[in-house]
């Protein structure tokens, strides 16, 4: 296990335990609980308290088929990402290859400038989910957030205005936040960040490509 420095905060945890936190973002806790003993004993029980209170309820009648249902529903739930990491010499955790459902060798990455790929995961209206491959050293554009940001690093490092961000690392950013993040030199960094709506940037160029990269 890593020994992450930068944690997710406990109400994005309660979102992910309850079942209320949007796609994109769920996979990014899904594999930071698998290499994070620390949030990951925090989700179980935050797991343990709502399963006390659905036993503490009364008892209602339902339909015949609703434990097919609810089996169907949980199967095609974030549950089936919430998986604790294997060990693995894979900079990608479990969950993401469990959710790519292919070889990460055969991961679509695509130049969006500066030497800089992306890799788009899930797109739609609440949030989407890519990876971004950086090159050492390489800065992204100036830019802040309409929505909430998670940011996960892979592999490498990165440093902004707030901190420095290593494997398992945890960057959240909002509305507030305006950074121009930096790879580390030495090593590729490779991110998995999820984000409610598109950046924005600070710099013509950016904002003229935007359409097009899709970030």
């Amino acid at each position: 296990m890593i020994e992450a420095k930068h944690h997710i905060p406990n109400e994005i945890l309660v979102a992910y335990s309850t079942g209320t936190l949007p796609e994109a973002f769920s996979i990014i806790v899904a594999c930071h609980i698998s290499l994070c003993d620390k949030c990951r004993v925090e989700v179980e029980a935050l797991d343990a308290v709502g399963g006390a209170i659905l036993t503490n309820q009364e008892k209602i009648d339902v339909d015949e088929d609703s434990f097919l249902k609810t089996m169907e529903l949980i199967s095609n739930s974030n549950e089936k990402i919430l998986e604790t990491e294997k060990s693995s010499k894979s900079i990608y955790p479990n969950p993401l290859k469990n959710y790519i459902g292919h070889s990460e060798d055969e991961i679509k990455w695509k130049p969006i400038g500066g030497g800089i790929k992306q890799s788009i995961l899930f797109n739609n209206k609440d949030a989407s989910a890519r990876l971004l491959s950086i090159p050492a050293g390489m800065e992204l554009p100036d830019h802040s957030h309409k929505g909430l940001e998670m940011t996960m690093v892979l592999q490498g490092a990165f440093s902004d205005e707030v901190a420095h961000f290593e494997r398992g690392d945890i960057e959240i950013g909002d509305d507030k936040l305006t950074h121009t993040p930096k790879a580390d030199p030495g090593e590729l960094c490779i991110c998995l960040v999820a984000t409610q709506a598109p950046l924005v940037f600070n710099n013509w160029l950016p904002k003229i490509l935007q359409p097009f990269i899709r970030i």
